[in-house]
C-alpha cells in the first residue's frame, strides 16, 4: 500500500523549484486572452477573442479561467425523409495539460481555426486549448498546476490508489514534476476535465503534448501509424494518466500527439499535415461506425 501523503510532503517541499505566479488571476475571458497572448506569441489577444472561447463555471487553483469552445456540426439536410438523424462524432481536443509544453496549447489554437472547414465541420468538437492555465502562466511555465500536481497523473484510474504513489517513488524517484497528487482527482482542473468527459461522452479524445515527437494511442479502434512526421511509439500507460483513464478505463480511443519541441512550433505545413492525417484516420476508423 502507498504511504500516506504526509510521508511524501517533505521531499516534495525540498525539491520544488521557485515559481512565481501572476498577482492577479486571469478570471475573465478578456483577462485570459491578454495573459495567453503575452505567453504564446502565436496567439495574440485579438485572435483569442475571435475564437469565442467561453469560461467554465469552475476556475483553476489560482482562479484563472478554464476556457473551452463547444462546436456542434452545422445543420445538415436529411437525404431521405423519415431517416433518423445520425448522431455526430464527438471529439474532445485537449492541449496544455502540462503548462511548460507551450506548443501543445499553441497548436490547438491553430486547429481551432480549422474546425469549421468541410470535413471537421461535420463532427461535434469540444476544444480545451489550455487545460492547465496556472502552469502555463507561471514564471517560468511549469508542468504542474499551482498545487504542484501533474494533472496527467491525477485522473481516477482503477490502479491509482494501489500504484500512483509507488510508481512516483520507484520510477521517477519522487520527481516533483510528476507528483500525482494526494489523491485521485484532488485537483479542480482534473475534476473539470473529468466532468467534460462524463458530460460530453466523446467518441475520441485527442491530447496534445511535447516534446517526444511521436504518436501514442490507448483504447479501442485501429491505432494510427503516422500523423505528419510523427510515428506511432506506444509509451505504455501510467497510473492516473488521461490515456489510461480514457483508453483503458472508459474504453474511449485516446490519441496522444507529442510534438517535437515544447517551445518551438512545427512549421505551418507540418501543423496542417498532422491535422489532415488525423482527420483521415478519424474518417477511416470512427466516422462511419455506429456510435452511441
Amino acid at each position: 500500500m502507498p504511504k500516506p501523503f504526509r510521508h511524501y510532503l517533505p521531499a516534495l517541499t525540498l525539491l520544488l523549484p521557485v515559481t512565481c505566479f501572476p498577482a492577479a488571476p486571469a478570471s475573465t475571458p478578456q483577462q485570459w486572452c491578454a495573459a495567453i497572448g503575452e505567453r504564446l506569441g502565436s496567439v495574440p489577444p485579438a485572435l483569442c477573442h475571435k475564437l469565442q472561447l467561453q469560461a467554465a463555471p469552475i476556475q483553476s487553483v489560482r482562479h484563472n479561467a478554464l476556457m473551452f469552445r463547444d462546436l456542434p456540426p452545422a445543420p445538415r439536410k436529411i437525404a431521405s425523409l423519415g431517416a433518423p438523424p445520425k448522431r455526430p462524432l464527438r471529439i474532445l481536443l485537449v492541449g496544455g495539460i502540462h503548462g511548460d509544453e507551450l506548443t501543445s496549447a499553441s497548436i490547438v489554437f491553430r486547429w481551432l481555426q480549422w474546425v469549421d472547414e468541410a470535413e471537421p465541420g461535420q463532427y461535434h468538437w469540444r476544444v480545451i486549448p489550455v487545460a492547465n492555465p496556472d502552469g502555463l502562466l507561471a514564471s517560468p511555465a511549469q508542468r504542474m498546476n499551482a498545487n504542484g500536481v501533474d494533472l496527467n497523473r491525477n485522473f481516477p484510474t482503477p490502479d491509482w490508489h494501489s500504484n500512483a504513489h509507488n510508481y512516483w517513488a520507484s520510477k521517477t524517484q519522487r520527481d516533483p514534476r510528476r507528483f500525482p497528487g494526494k489523491d485521485a482527482m484532488s485537483e479542480q482542473e482534473t475534476r473539470w476535465l473529468h466532468d467534460q468527459i462524463e458530460s460530453f461522452k466523446p467518441n475520441l479524445i485527442v491530447s496534445v503534448h511535447a516534446p517526444f515527437g511521436i504518436l501514442d494511442f490507448d483504447g479501442p479502434a485501429r491505432q494510427p501509424r503516422r500523423f505528419g512526421s510523427l510515428s506511432l511509439n506506444r509509451l505504455g500507460i501510467y497510473p492516473g494518466s488521461l490515456g489510461n483513464y480514457g483508453g483503458e478505463h472508459k474504453n474511449t480511443p485516446v490519441i496522444t500527439i507529442e510534438l517535437p519541441h515544447a517551445t518551438s512550433m512545427p512549421p505551418l505545413r507540418e501543423q496542417r499535415k498532422i491535422w489532415d492525417d488525423m482527420l483521415s484516420w478519424i474518417r477511416q476508423n470512427l466516422a462511419n461506425k455506429n456510435l452511441s
